[in-house]
């Protein structure tokens, strides 16, 4: 917040004209209403914008015929349209999804028994942990609904529900997609030092030829690593590439000159 004060301070002071009268001076005016909109927060459409573009991803390689989205029942009439920005981001994503299939929707209390019925685990503990049982499981058992239903039976005095089908579940790789976390240049950053100079700050041009975000290779003390680049430094005394994993935590720096580029970005890391 301290931070935001001294940036907004000093954006005010270089656009108001302190030379004319308090009241003829450009001050800073409301530029909506942001009350009235239906807006989605950054954070929640840049997740499913995500989302979207890896399902557009595969709809070029497999035909899709239906998608399933698990309703997690809280953008209802009860609840209240809209009480939430991840149901108002899960409404938006399903009106773009459905220009590449129609979407159904499953009950959040219904993914349990498919799991169940397909015998897979779910580990919901820590979900920092990228493996299958943690985010995995429950895609599988959404998607084993094309070829089992949950109908009605009625066996003499005994009724209820059960699912009918074949499903059989085979071993496939799970592969981690996640965003390189960037950020651009800043605009309006802190006060200017002597001379009018700003402190670089973000962007994702190198000096080197390499872009923030492209995928290399590179080696230390005779092992193969692979990374993206994040980062450099480019001073008289050094000269250096930050290399970073899928996790986007940094592995290193190393030299420009030892670096192969494998592939330029396609802001995706993806991990097996």
């Amino acid at each position: 917040m301290a931070k935001r004060a001294e940036l907004r301070r000093s954006r005010r002071a270089r656009r108001i004209d302190r030379t004319k009268p308090f009241a003829e001076r450009n001050h800073r005016e409301k530029r909506f209403n942001n009350r009235r909109q239906n807006k989605i927060p950054p954070s929640v459409l840049s997740n499913r914008q995500m989302e979207l573009r890896v399902l557009n991803e595969m709809s070029l390689i497999l035909p899709i015929a239906k998608i399933c989205d698990e309703d997690c029942g809280g953008n209802t009439a009860r609840n209240g349209r809209g009480i939430s920005p991840v149901t108002v981001g899960q409404e938006w994503f399903r009106s773009q999804a459905n220009r590449i299939a129609p979407v159904s929707l499953l009950e959040s209390f219904k993914t349990w028994t498919y799991r169940m019925y397909l015998k897979l685990e779910k580990h919901s503990e820590d979900k920092s942990k990228q493996t299958i049982q943690t985010h995995g499981n429950d895609a599988i058992a959404i998607s084993s609904t094309a070829f089992l239903a949950y109908v009605p039976f009625c066996r003499g005095k005994n009724h209820g529900h059960e699912l009918r089908g074949v499903c059989q579940v085979t071993p496939a790789p799970f592969i981690v997609v996640t965003r390189p976390k960037l950020f651009r240049r800043k605009l309006h950053q802190e006060q200017y030092s002597k001379g009018g100079i700003l402190k670089r700050q973000g962007g994702t041009i190198t000096p080197f030829g390499f872009r923030s975000g492209d995928y290399l290779e590179t080696t230390r003390k005779g092992q193969s690593i692979r990374g993206w680049i994040g980062g450099f430094t480019d001073s008289q005394k050094t000269k250096s590439i930050s290399v970073y994993d899928h996790n986007w935590s940094r592995i290193g720096q190393f030299n420009p000159k030892n670096i192969r580029l494998l592939s330029r970005s396609s802001r995706l890391c993806l991990a097996v």
